[in-house]
């Protein structure tokens, strides 16, 4: 829980400094071009060159690709529905689909399962989140991105390429996958983890900056939307999987804990910095994580109430 109190605290910090005019009114943007630019791909470098797969990891590994598609389409079904703008679609695009299955995952699942748990939260976070941050959140910020009301897409596949490949998060990952190393020879690993743990409190300090409590009411629909397919729908969907195939393993209530975790938060980095609804997104991202100190909990009593 000592997790959430530290996002708490950052949020007030940020929200602090906002209220009491302590910083320029850009602060948000500058700080999340920071992340977009430095502290993601730092902690892409740092995280996916460890990653070991076996058979005992299947679900936690698979989970979170079985629920992408479905937080994707149904996404896309009510944008064309709601007629949606890009800028909209996009936002939600990346942020919706991607949990905060580290910061948060990671102590809610040592709270509520102990520390067994935490290999298998591990293998959900590594393969699922952190890949997916790199390709689905990069390739729809790249793709949506920069994109006002009425705004064209890239003209053709390969600027739309030329625009993927040059994302940092992108130049990270391929970097982590041709050369990352488990550690780093030496000032490079402190350097690396250093810029890594900047991730969280500069991001969340940026959110709370941008946190608006009044959401406008043209976004109530969407943001209600939002949440409910990442803290209901979500998890419920990871739940009805694991009963089907009657699996009560400690596996498989660590991974339907991770699939019910709030935004991303470096997700919701992306988002803003790639010029997508950063005052909705931070909104999303914020509440997201008040909300997910209710829901999170629920879930763990439900899961263990039914194995």
């Amino acid at each position: 829980m000592d997790a959430m109190l530290l996002i708490l605290a950052y949020l007030a910090v940020g929200l602090s400094l906002k209220r009491l005019h302590l910083m320029p009114v850009n602060t948000g943007q500058v700080l999340n071009q920071y992340v977009i630019n430095v502290a993601v791909p730092a902690m892409i470098l740092l995280h996916l060159p460890k990653l070991e797969l076996n058979s005992e990891v299947l679900l936690p590994a698979l989970m979170p690709w079985l629920l992408y598609p479905l937080a994707i389409g149904l996404i896309l079904i009510a944008a064309r529905i709601m007629k949606w703008s890009r800028e909209l679609t996009g936002a939600l695009l990346i942020v919706v689909p991607l949990g905060n299955t580290s910061f948060l995952g990671f102590p809610m699942v040592e709270t509520f399962f102990g520390s067994e748990g935490l290999p298998y939260a591990v293998i959900y976070d590594q393969v699922g989140s952190f890949v997916a941050l790199a390709f689905i959140a990069s390739t729809f910020a790249a793709v949506y991105g920069n994109l006002n009301e009425g705004s064209h897409a890239p003209n053709g596949g390969f600027a739309i390429a030329k625009k993927l490949l040059t994302f940092p998060p992108v130049v990270a990952l391929v970097i982590a996958l041709l050369f990352g190393q488990s550690e780093y020879p030496r000032v490079i690993q402190p350097l690396i983890s250093n810029l890594a743990a900047t991730l969280v409190p500069v991001v969340m300090i940026a959110v709370g900056f941008q946190l608006q409590f009044r959401i406008p009411r043209e976004d109530l629909l969407p943001f209600t939307f939002a949440m409910v397919i990442k803290l209901l729908v979500m998890p419920l969907v990871a739940f009805g999987v694991v009963r089907t195939l009657d699996m009560q393993s400690l596996a498989a209530q660590v991974t339907v804990l991770e699939a019910s975790m709030p935004f991303m938060i470096s997700a919701g980095a992306i988002a803003i910095s790639a010029g997508l609804k950063p005052r909705f997104v931070a909104s999303l991202v914020g509440y997201g994580v008040l909300f997910g100190l209710l829901t999170v909990p629920i879930w763990a009593w439900v899961l263990q109430s039914s194995s």
